[in-house]
C-alpha cells in the first residue's frame, strides 16, 4: 500500500486517465473527487463487501429452498 499526504487542492494521479483530488478536509473527514474514463468502475469498497455478503446470504437461502423441493427417496 502506498500512503501519501495531500491537502485540499492537491491531487494524485493513476496510470494516465485517472485522478483523484482532495477537495476539502472537514474535521476527520476528507472530500475526494474522482476523475475517471466512463468505462471505469468507481465504487466504494465497504459497498462491494455489503452486496458480497448479501450475495452470499442469498445463495445459501436459495440452497436450502432448493433442498425442500428435491424429491426425498
Amino acid at each position: 500500500m502506498l500512503v501519501l499526504t495531500r491537502r485540499a487542492g492537491q491531487a494524485i494521479r493513476i496510470g494516465n486517465g485517472i485522478e483523484i483530488q482532495v477537495v476539502r478536509v472537514e474535521g476527520d473527514r476528507v472530500v475526494l473527487g474522482i476523475v475517471a474514463p466512463r468505462d471505469v468502475a468507481i465504487v466504494r469498497s465497504e459497498l462491494i463487501a455489503e452486496v458480497g455478503a448479501e450475495v452470499g446470504q442469498a445463495a445459501a437461502g436459495r440452497s436450502q429452498v432448493l433442498g425442500l423441493l428435491r424429491p426425498r427417496r
